[in-house]
């Protein structure tokens, strides 16, 4: 399957208070770490940076810092994996340049323009607006320097996201649609929001829709889009997505093949291939055991993985109902996932059939494609970019006295 660069699937909303309860229950067995185990200060952090980052302390008392509030131990595994992220990402620049990120992004609007806008907006309304906003490209906010002009001039994300936002601000202010759709007008911030396509932020990559389910701060959401692109936003926000959430890995990889292709998507994954050796089928392991619309809701139409499911169960006399099994599959994203009728059957059928334990994770297969990309990769070459860094790091520390 193909999904957008670092995409994060999110979860449910809940509070750094509670997560912090529930992480002090298990041990912090989510962060790699034991109750014993020494952590590192903000000086010792700084170490772990590489050495070309500008301004080391200043980073490493905002990991300090925001790994405090979030109740991360500051362990040297938990330090090297968010040190790796953020280097993968940006190479520790809060607001990256991106090679040739101008022309991208023309050559996007001059190639995909009508289809974005359909896309988003329906096929009758989106291919009018779609010519008004052709027009307003370049005519606005004057033909000698218009909008298409502009774009191609912009070095950063920030400076593109924030581009597009006054070329949507202007089309609401100036274009109405209530003959065409029944509605009042294009709103500024809810139709530029629907409408951006700068969709991951900041110096570890962070979907919008994440951010907003987590906000650390009150404010509208351009305010969350401009705390993204400041240093401690895109750490908080990163590191937020990276660690806040419990899985029983083994191994810092497969967290870090979740950071690019979605929570759990290394457990799906291994959940998928034990379900491969029950059926015929050869299912695709992108670690999606349902079909997600664009807002990431589960649409009704049962992706392969749900249908071999009611098939295996059917064969092997497992009474499990497909009302319960989409149940239970609703659940995919989170480690509830794990106790669940649908996942104890296949891990008992798998053993049973196969005289092999259970696994719990594999490499998910998933295609990275999007603008910011010369050529699409995939999870598993993300995932290795990233241990290395995150290797590099631990052997740097290694000898750190703690």
């Amino acid at each position: 399957m193909k999904k957008n660069f670092a995409y994060t699937a999110c979860v449910k909303t809940m509070s750094v208070l509670a997560v912090s309860i529930g992480l002090a229950a298990c041990g912090n067995g989510s962060w790699w770490s034991k109750d014993d185990e020494p952590t590192l200060n903000a000086e010792q952090i700084r170490k772990a940076l590489p050495g070309r980052v500008n301004d080391r302390s200043s980073w490493a008392q905002d990991i300090y810092d925001i790994t405090e509030q979030l109740g991360i131990p500051q362990t040297k595994e938990n330090v090297c994996s968010i040190v790796a992220v953020v280097d993968q990402e940006s190479n520790f620049v809060a607001d990256p340049q991106v090679a040739g990120l101008g022309e991208k992004a023309v050559k996007e609007v001059q190639t995909r323009l009508d289809e974005k806008f359909k896309e988003k907006l329906g096929d009758g309304i989106g291919g009018t607006v779609a010519g008004y906003f052709e027009e307003v490209l370049k005519t606005q906010p004057s033909p000698k320097d218009n909008y298409l002009s502009q774009m191609r001039r912009v070095k950063t994300e920030r400076e593109l996201d924030e581009l597009y936002r006054e070329i949507f601000d202007y089309m609401s202010k100036h274009y109405h649609v209530s003959a065409l759709t029944g509605a009042a007008k294009l709103v500024g911030q809810d139709f530029g929001e629907k409408m951006n396509p700068i969709t991951t932020l900041g110096s570890m990559q962070v979907h919008i829709g994440y951010a907003k389910e987590h906000k650390r701060q009150g404010g509208n959401i351009a305010e969350l889009r401009t705390d993204l692109y400041s240093q401690y936003g895109g750490l908080y926000y990163g590191i937020h997505r990276l660690m806040m959430y419990p899985a029983d890995y083994d191994k810092p990889l497969y967290r870090f093949a979740d950071y690019n292709s979605g929570m759990y998507s290394s457990r799906n994954a291994a959940f998928q291939s034990m379900l491969n050796d029950l059926t015929a089928a050869e299912l695709t392991l992108d670690g999606d055991l349902l079909l997600y619309s664009k807002d990431g809701s589960p649409r009704s139409a049962k992706s392969e993985s749900e249908r071999e499911l009611i098939n295996v169960f059917a064969a092997n006399n497992v009474i499990l109902t497909p009302r319960q099994i989409r149940s239970d599959l609703k659940n995919e994203k989170e480690q509830d996932f794990e106790d669940t009728a649908t996942y104890r059957a296949v891990t008992k059928l798998y053993q049973e059939k196969t005289g092999k334990a259970p696994f719990y994770a594999m490499m998910p297969q998933v295609v990275i494609s999007g603008p910011k990309l010369s050529r699409d990769y995939n999870t598993n070459w993300f995932a290795s970019r990233v241990n290395g860094r995150y290797q590099t790091c631990m052997n740097k520390i290694k000898h750190l006295k703690i």
